[in-house]
């Protein structure tokens, strides 16, 4: 994936690795009658990292948080006014550390929850000020648009809950699945800064001299 340049935040670091912070993101989902809906909130644009980006509720975790659950859960009270059944009802979805050539980086783990019945999310119109529940593809086609600002992790996980069917459907592929760290790498060459996952050509590539 080609990007232009990067999003608030994301600056791109020529030095030494800066150490990637515990973090966590919640993944809302709920059954709707056009198809399973998930749960964005647009950070607030005067944010210095990924400012105007829609996100996943989520943050760094803190020490009496007791982990990236507790992180979770009180993250996605904070930012959506959403409160679910204690840390058993989110199930851990996937783990992305950011790449080393980005100066931010967080080790973040995803978890996977049912909105609670009858709930409305509410941002607190601090960290984050605005919420939308979007079929994964309809907030894809929006980001492709540029209606949406969607950074690499958001989409890579849209793309993934696109070919999900129901809330149910994705909480049990979660369930059944291991979680392995996957870390993407940032190579920039003569067309610019591209985005590669483990696996995809040049990714074990060495880097290019300075």
């Amino acid at each position: 994936m080609r990007v232009d340049r990067p999003p608030p935040g994301e600056e791109l670091n020529t030095g030494e690795a800066t150490a990637a912070r515990q973090a966590a993101s919640t993944i809302v989902l709920r059954d709707a009658p056009g198809g399973m809906e998930v749960l964005l909130v647009k950070r607030n644009p005067d944010a210095r990292f990924m400012g105007g980006a829609w996100v996943f509720p989520g943050g760094s975790v803190h020490e009496d948080d007791g982990g990236p659950a507790g992180a979770g859960l009180r993250e996605l009270e904070e930012e959506a006014a959403l409160s679910v059944a204690g840390e058993d009802a989110l199930v851990p979805y996937s783990r992305w550390i950011t790449p080393s050539e980005v100066k931010v980086r967080f080790d973040t783990w995803f978890f996977v929850t049912e909105a609670p019945a009858g709930a409305e999310a509410v941002c607190d119109g601090s960290e984050c000020v605005e919420v939308r529940w979007l079929r994964p593809q309809d907030a894809l086609d929006a980001g492709e648009r540029g209606e949406l600002l969607l950074v690499f992790p958001t989409i890579k996980h849209l793309e993934a809950l696109a070919e999900m069917s129901s809330v149910a459907e994705t909480l049990a592929q979660a369930r059944g699945r291991e979680v392995v760290a996957v870390q993407p790498r940032v190579v920039v060459g003569e067309g610019g800064a591209q985005v590669l996952m483990p696996g995809e050509p040049g990714y074990d590539d060495p880097p290019a001299p300075a």
